[in-house]
């Protein structure tokens, strides 16, 4: 089984191209997903973060997204506390993934920060997408309770999507068209399986 990861910063397309992925028929590993799923009520994400911000936590037990990222955001000390309890339980479940997948002879993990967790040497090929910066803003701004404050604080977080690409073995350019990012991930394929 191939493992490939894909990544890239906020806002460049990751998740429309892992739909190309998965629509060429390769299981997806959504690391967010499982973090959503982790945050919701009895979850043992959000059991843990009760203990470590219980600020942080809704009537029915399930985490406030809104309310944590503003608690962690630019607090370094505090976002290592809570990789430290999302990290691990991230990586129990993509076990359980692998272990499903055995057969598939190629699987995609989609993980933001692959890189900023030291998630790359969990895969064997590395697939950055990329765009431009005034593309990257458009689409992050038009998402709900983002600010162009919030977009920054979290781009400081991240590792510049152009040393993600040096570090990358393919780049896939969303700034264009779905259609045309399928066709770039079609050859990445190709060159893959050869």
């Amino acid at each position: 089984m191939i493992k490939i990861g894909l990544t890239g910063s906020i806002g460049m397309g990751k998740t429309e191209t892992g739909k190309i992925f998965s629509e060429l028929g390769f299981p997806i590993y959504n690391a967010d997903d499982v973090v959503h799923k982790l945050y919701e009520p009895g979850q043992k994400g959000a059991e843990k973060i009760k203990e470590v911000f219980p600020n942080s936590i809704n009537l029915d037990g399930s985490v406030n997204r809104e309310s944590l990222s503003a608690e962690v955001l630019g607090n370094v000390e505090k976002i290592r506390a809570l990789e430290s309890i999302i990290h691990p339980l991230v990586g129990e479940d993509r076990e359980i993934f692998f272990k499903e997948n055995i057969n598939s002879p190629a699987v995609v993990l989609d993980i933001p920060l692959l890189f900023e967790t030291g998630g790359e040497k969990f895969v064997d090929i590395v697939v950055v997408v990329d765009a431009p910066v005034d593309i990257q803003e458009e689409r992050v701004l038009s998402r709900p309770n983002m600010t162009k404050e919030k977009l920054e604080k979290i781009i400081a977080e991240q590792i510049p999507n152009d040393i993600k690409k040096e570090k990358a073995d393919f780049v896939v350019d969303t700034s264009v068209s779905i259609e045309d990012a399928k066709l770039q991930v079609i050859k990445i394929l190709k060159k893959i399986k050869n």
